[in-house]
């Protein structure tokens, strides 16, 4: 089963039947060398540099991944058409991986602050039912008696 592109939602398809996302490594060196445009050598240069940090075969090869590709083609970019050196480019990988890291963390405390919202509004919710039901049993100048169901 082959992705044509042609079909919307067609490729996630595809990946999900065979649990592949874009982090899983499947390319070796010569076709992410071929995808992203720079010579095998470059790439295991950018290893070494920890550029982009490849997956590994048990035999110790490596395997790139989607992301892998698309951070190796922004490396040449901002290498090529903005004149950043290679510590540059590196530390703003790893900038942009620590903003990434913050907006999900941002993202999860949202939707905690959400859901803790939704259970206080539950809580106050009883609350006042438990106060009606007090307020409507309680004997005028006598002490205050909650009916309890019975057992």
């Amino acid at each position: 089963m082959r992705s044509t592109g042609g079909e919307a939602g067609m490729g996630d398809d595809v990946r999900s039947e065979f649990g592949l996302t874009d982090d899983t490594p499947v390319y070796v060196i010569s076709v992410a060398a071929q995808l992203s445009g720079l010579h095998p050598q470059t790439l295991r240069a950018y290893d070494r540099l920890g550029l982009v940090s490849p997956g590994r075969t048990a035999g110790r090869g490596r395997r790139y991944s989607l992301r892998d590709v698309l951070i190796l083609r922004e490396v040449q970019r901002l290498s090529q058409e903005d004149g950043v050196n290679l510590s540059g480019i590196k530390r703003i990988l790893e900038l942009e991986a620590e903003w990434e890291r913050s907006r999900m963390m941002l993202a999860d405390m949202r939707s905690a602050i959400s859901q803790l919202r939704a259970e206080l509004e539950s809580t106050r919710a009883v609350a006042a039912r438990l106060a009606g039901c007090r307020h409507r049993t309680a004997r005028p100048g006598g002490p205050t008696h909650v009916r309890r169901p019975p057992t």
